[in-house]
């Protein structure tokens, strides 16, 4: 291995070493003069286009458009946070074997960026100084099992000091150093790379493990690195400042290698095909050939701060920091040119702003921004929605759905100011309502209040800070960061279903089977089946060899009895989890054992092979048959719901135009999700035509038609749906009735449901028997989600909508009575309107039914409380004018009054206060069901009796129980030991108050 590497290094170095001899002297010699020039030259634009072009054109590498920065299906991910991240199925050596990724070797794009939240969370420091941002462009390229070290240093080099013009003296190498703890030597293959490139040896620095080691996380592919770092000042020996946080001197590339693989243990282990993943941030590389200090002094972001000043009323922006920024106006300035980019880069992937994960971070971004823009900038409302024309400008080019988008982002920025706007009202209402509940001698204000305000109202915390700040509070950081934590732990605390985990193919035992020779699965079975002539569909059989067995992380030849294991097999009729449908189940039988089975649990696809969940129910062995059967109701219902789900698509498309896009779906036996883009939640009438267009169809019992088609061919059928997924060539497509062929060959798409699918489906529409959308909402602005049952779930949710609206019926009759006799019968009546409100809510009924029981049952809510409210204050109205009677002129009233509402308590004893405005008012009611004595009091504002809130507590320490309220105001509730204790706790409670007047005095 050392000698091959050596004389790989000799060969490589010799070829090289002429060329860059020649040309390293040539650039040297009129570097200041090609520098110069280069500021003018490089716009951001053509820097870009140079990167792609560079290795396009001179080395072949294939240009793969940026992923959309919502992950694609990686959960760890909120946001894509690196170019690699899309590319991650080829380095976990899972990428699907028919799909165009699975060929790519050299590959070069611009891939869009988010770093908030999460690991890589930048964003409170946006805006404190001038590189860091929440949004970038990660310039990169890749090889996979191609070239590896040499080239990849020798392209760089060449592009840096030839293509760009950057001064070789500028530059400094940083190359791994070793790590005796993981047992790695230091990369002196590199170090020799870059000196035979020409990198001057004082210019090359060894750095360990945090600099020069990259992983991709706790575990998986990783690697020495080598980064490339530029000095701003120049004409000195700048290599004490290399990772030294120095903004003059500061990392423009990194060139990782990726040959190692980081297992579940710690350990390393060498990689069975060694890549390269190379990333240099766009917004630093133009800082530096546009000879700038500073990201945002380049023309990625001065039409922005422009903007921003032209819409504002602050001073021009000046690229001040720290103290220097009097007013934090600059700051301002970063902070909202930064964000709107991230702002406008996430809507238009479809990340909008929500509640929770990547949703709730843009939430939290955009409010940054909205704050900013207007507590400091002074800027108008609206102003942070003008600034979308601008950004589509400066990346539109590049990223051309910022300019398709631009209305759909502009609505949901203005909508979310405003409400954020109104949340800040809210908010400060409560930070002075819990100030003016505080002691004055309390500095601390409560964490919980704060954070709440965060969570709940999405109040940052540093305004927060600031406004308790000029009161002369503040909140504990160490109680919030507990907070904090809690709510992650809760968070992330998902149950797991042990029934539905595989344990999934690590990258060394995919290639392990590969070096065996072992084939992909053939899963082409799962599509086999047909209609019987009694109209049910019919499964074809399926009987299968055992290739492989994995357990524990490691292929073995046999599994026992009770252990749970992953099957691979040379065939199956089982669906994978794939497209938004859910995996199938069922079970296999070993070939002359038929009484014995062996649970499938889940199904999952890893690198081409089809992996069965299974709990052994004896020795099972690599070459064994078995027989396999699919839970064929539980497929048969995922094939309803998923052809359901087409027709839904369409549907949605043929009612609200097309700019309806689908954002994601989920079909399992029972039900099925979809989330899709539009303006605002449906509609009663649309939702109503949306059912009845998909049961038209369903009516129809339309044929549904399935083709494979090269991808190309696919791509340029009229009308087709397609999600951000990465699809096989050739790829299946599935039109409901009209035949594949006809869409090849004539332009009839958009007539009907055609979408790229690897799902079952069923072969004709009919048998989706009946659909029902029985929740419609928005997830967040922009995105709404339905969910809908089929064929005897419908008609269920058909009749328990009939009798939800029949129950209503009967009680608005009731409702409508002129009077009722009673409190407590008019309290039963409007218990049994919430009863039915909460049955209403959770039941499923149709959407559009449920939406107009809510709007009745409110309103008869309304009328009830309403008619209660009368009841009691006639109730109050009469026992007040009895104990007026009975206590004439008294300073301390205290009585016994007979109600079983504490509302009728309340509203006696505020009717007694309002009549003689000096006494001290005390009422007590003593339930006889439960045995509890309720009461309420009110203390003249300024009364020398004390407080009511003191009288109430006090009353609770001889009374047990507990008690709220006010100054003036108080209420409560306690357990009297017996009945005569009722009466000596009048007297108590009376002599306290006489006695804290003659205290007073």
């Amino acid at each position: 291995m050392a000698a091959r590497i050596v004389l790989q290094k000799q060969l490589h170095c010799a070829l090289l070493n002429a060329k860059l001899s020649t040309l390293l002297t040539g650039i040297r010699s009129c570097s200041a003069l090609s520098y110069s020039r280069s500021h003018e030259e490089f716009t951001s634009k053509r820097v870009r286009r140079k990167f792609i072009d560079f290795f396009k054109e001179g080395y072949e590498h294939r240009v793969v458009p940026s992923s959309s920065v919502r992950p694609r299906g990686d959960p760890s991910l909120l946001f894509v946070n690196a170019g690699m991240n899309q590319f991650k199925p080829i380095l976990l050596g899972c990428a699907d074997p028919r799909s165009e990724m699975a060929s790519y070797r050299r590959v070069v794009n611009s891939q869009k960026c988010v770093r908030a939240g999460g690991k890589h969370n930048d964003l409170e420091d946006v805006g404190k100084d001038m590189y860091h941002h929440t949004f970038f462009e990660m310039l990169g390229n890749w090889s996979f099992g191609d070239y590896f070290k040499v080239e990849a240093c020798a392209m760089a080099w060449r592009l840096l000091t030839e293509e760009y013009g950057i001064p070789a003296e500028r530059l400094y190498v940083s190359y791994f150093s070793g790590n005796v703890a993981n047992g790695l030597p230091a990369d002196e293959e590199t170090r020799q790379i870059w000196l035979s490139i020409g990198v001057r040896p004082d210019h090359l620095l060894p750095f360990g493990m945090k600099d020069n080691f990259w992983e991709m996380g706790e575990t998986g592919p990783c690697g020495p690195c080598t980064e490339i770092h530029y000095d701003h000042v120049g004409n000195r020996n700048a290599a004490s400042l290399v990772n030294a946080d120095s903004p003059d001197v500061v990392e423009i590339w990194n060139l990782v290698f990726m040959q190692y693989n980081r297992e579940g243990s710690g350990s390393l282990r060498a990689l069975p095909q060694c890549s390269v993943d190379t990333g240099m941030g766009l917004e630093r590389l133009v800082t530096v050939l546009q000879g700038k200090r500073s990201n945002y002094d380049t023309d990625l972001f001065t039409p922005l701060l422009s903007a921003i000043h032209q819409c504002s009323k602050a001073p021009a922006y000046q690229g001040r920091a720290g103290e220097a920024d009097a007013g934090q106006v600059d700051m301002a300035y970063r902070v909202v040119a930064d964000h709107i980019r991230t702002i406008c880069v996430c809507i238009a992937d479809g990340v909008y702003p929500g509640m929770t994960g990547a949703e709730l971070v843009l939430r939290r971004i955009l409010r940054r921004a909205v704050r900013f823009s207007t507590e400091v900038l002074q800027a108008p409302e609206g102003a942070l929605a003008s600034l979308v024309p601008t950004v589509a400008h400066i990346l539109g080019d590049a990223y051309p759905e910022l300019k398709t988008e631009s209305q759909r982002i502009m609505d949901l920025i203005n909508q979310n100011e405003a409400q954020f706007l109104s949340s800040l009202k809210q908010g400060r209402r409560v930070i002075d309502r819990t100030l003016s509940n505080m002691d004055e001698d309390s500095a601390v204000f409560p964490a919980s209040v704060a954070w709440s305000l965060h969570r709940n109202l999405g109040f940052p915390l540093d305004l927060i800070d600031l406004m308790l700040e000029e009161r002369g509070k503040r909140v504990d950081k160490k109680e919030i960061e507990v907070l904090e934590d809690e709510y992650e732990k809760l968070r992330f605390q998902l149950e797991e279903d042990d029934g539905d985990r595989v344990d999934q193919l690590d990258l060394h035992s995919l290639a392990e089977l590969q070096s065996r020779g072992v084939p992909h699965t053939d899963d082409l079975l799962k599509y086999c089946y047909s209609l019987g002539s009694d109209g049910q569909y019919v499964f074809e059989p399926c009987r299968a060899s055992v290739l492989a067995l994995y357990r524990e992380g490691s292929l073995v030849s046999e599994v026992h009895e009770g252990q749970r294991c992953g099957v691979i097999l040379d065939r199956t009729c089982f669906y994978a989890e794939q497209g938004g449908q859910a995996h199938d189940q069922g079970y296999f039988t070993k070939h002359g054992l038929q009484d014995v089975l062996f649970p499938v649990n889940c199904v999952r696809l890893a690198g081409g092979y089809v992996v069965h969940q299974v709990m052994a129910a004896e020795a099972l062995r690599t070459g064994d048959q078995v027989h396999l059967h699919v839970d064929e109701a539980r497929r048969l219902g995922c094939m309803v719901k998923h052809t359901a789900t087409h027709v839904l698509n369409f549907a949605l498309r043929e009612l609200l135009g097309p700019s309806v896009s689908q954002r994601g779906s989920h079909c399992t036996a029972s039900r099925l999700r979809f989330d899709f883009s539009v303006k605002g939640s449906l509609s009663v009438s649309e939702l109503q035509q949306v059912e009845g267009l998909v049961q038209n169809i369903i009516r129809q019992n339309a044929e549904v038609h399935i083709e494979e088609v090269p991808l190309s061919r696919a791509k340029q059928i009229p009308g087709l749906r397609t999600v951000d997924e990465v699809y096989p060539d050739p790829v299946r497509v599935v039109s409901v009735a009209i035949p594949i062929s006809d869409l090849l060959t004539s332009n009839t798409g958009g007539q009907s449901s055609v979408e790229l699918c690897c799902g079952t489906h069923l072969l004709r529409t009919g048998a989706i028997g009946d659909f029902v959308i029985v929740s419609e909402r928005q997830m967040v602005k922009g995105i709404s989600r339905i969910i809908a049952v089929t064929g005897d779930e419908a008609k269920k949710a058909r009749e328990s909508g009939q009798a939800m609206q029949e129950e209503l019926e009967s009680l608005a009759v009731r409702v409508g009575v002129p009077s009722v006799p009673s409190i407590s019968a008019a309290q039963r009546l409007s218990k049994e309107i919430g009863l039915l409100m909460n049955v209403v809510d959770n039941t499923p009924i149709p959407q559009w039914q449920r939406r107009g029981l809510q709007t009745r049952l409110k309103a008869m809510q309304k009328s009830s409380n309403t008619a209660i409210r009368k009841l009691e204050i006639n109730e109050a109205n009469l026992q007040a004018k009895e104990l007026l009677n009975k206590h004439s002129n008294k300073t301390v009233l205290v009585d016994l009054i007979q109600t079983d509402s504490i509302s009728v308590l309340m509203k006696t004893v505020l009717k007694l206060s309002k009549s003689t405005p000096d006494s001290l008012v005390m009422l007590f009611s003593h339930l006889q069901l439960s045995g509890k004595l309720i009461f309420a009091c009110q203390v003249p504002k300024g009364s020398t009796g004390g407080s009511a809130i003191e009288w109430a507590l006090h009353v609770c320490t001889r009374l047990g129980g507990n008690a709220d309220g006010s100054n003036e105001v108080a209420k409560g509730v306690g357990n009297p030991a017996k009945a005569t204790d009722v009466t000596e706790i009048l007297q108590w409670a009376e002599e306290f108050a006489y006695n804290k007047i003659r205290n007073a005095s």
